[in-house]
């Protein structure tokens, strides 16, 4: 009995309990029910602010545009500008081309008449000479050349454009000075490097005769040793190694072209080498036959070519010799 009344004692202490905690809960509730969430004129404030920020960034945006747009067209202008200002220099570089591609043709034409002229100038010279009486082979020019020398030295271009167009006339016009010449003491080929046309007579004469020539002659063939067609090299080689006082040396000099740069360089360089100690003779005669390999009819000539035909009709009347330009191969 006495049990039965704490059970009952118990239960109704944790009813009691429950109840408190359920209205604690309750009025809980009803105060969050009650109370204001939050203030509608607070709220409406911060709407409207933001919509005006917005509107700010919104007009910004449009000005920004308008402004890239006209820097746009401000940057199309000036590439046109620039393109324009580029075309005006590529045709003012062209025709800057133009005029001097016209001035050297016309240096060039002038050379081309100057020389023809010489040449006119040359034949009538050796008609003249043809017809005037000849009394001592010592002291008359064969075709303008003189022939008082006792040993001839050959110094031949040997380059490929002589080899390729003008070697059955390098052939005949060796064969005409050999001719003009019946009865020398030595006679020496080399060509512009200074090479040997026979080793086995390197710094020595061959001996003229028939069969030496014809030798000579049938040896062209076959000879082809490097060229730069200058004929320097040659040309010193033939002075330093054949001059001596008691020797009458005449040196004819076979080419089309002149590959050096200076010509003033290699006229004072020769004369100085070929100058006698006392006086102004010359220790050898230098002649000269120029091969018209470059000189087209219709085509302008090439400048290596007329530097060779100004360099040897300088070095050929500067050393007591004779520049034959041929008309023809």
């Amino acid at each position: 009995m006495k049990i039965k009344k704490q059970r009952r004692g118990a239960a109704e202490a944790s009813v009691s309990f429950l109840d408190v905690i359920s209205c604690g809960f309750g009025a809980i509730v009803l105060l969050l029910i009650i109370a204001p969430i939050g203030d509608p004129t607070a709220l409406q404030e911060a709407e409207e602010t933001l919509q005006e920020q917005v509107q700010e960034l919104t007009e910004e945006l449009f000005e920004a545009r308008g402004e890239s747009v006209v820097y746009a067209e401000e940057l199309k202008s000036r590439k046109e500008q620039l393109s324009e200002l580029e075309d005006r220099v590529a045709r003012l570089k062209a025709t800057l081309a133009s005029q001097e591609k016209q001035s050297k043709q016309i240096a060039l034409s002038k050379f081309v008449e100057e020389e023809q002229l010489r040449l006119a100038l040359q034949v009538l010279t050796e008609e003249m000479e043809r017809l005037q009486p000849k009394d001592n082979i010592k002291n008359q020019l064969i075709g303008g050349v003189p022939v008082d020398s006792e040993y001839i030295i050959f110094v031949i271009d040997t380059s490929g454009s002589m080899q390729m167009a003008a070697w059955p006339r390098v052939r005949a016009e060796m064969m005409n000075i050999l001719n003009i010449y019946p009865d020398v003491i030595g006679i020496q080929v080399l060509n512009d490097q200074g090479q040997y046309m026979f080793p086995d007579t390197r710094r020595a004469w061959m001996k003229d005769s028939p069969s030496t020539r014809r030798r000579i002659i049938d040896a062209l063939d076959s000879w082809a040793p490097f060229s730069n067609s200058s004929p320097v090299e040659g040309i010193n080689a033939a002075i330093q190694t054949f001059y001596k006082p008691d020797r009458k040396i005449s040196i004819y000099t076979l080419g089309d072209d002149f590959s050096g740069r200076s010509i003033h360089a290699v006229v004072k360089a020769v004369n100085n080498l070929n100058q006698a100690q006392q006086g102004t003779d010359r220790l050898v005669r230098i002649h000269a036959i120029g091969f018209p390999v470059h000189f087209r009819p219709g085509r302008t000539p090439s400048e290596a070519a007329m530097k060779f035909a100004a360099l040897m009709r300088e070095l050929s009347y500067n050393n007591g010799g004779t520049f034959i330009g041929l008309p023809g191969l």
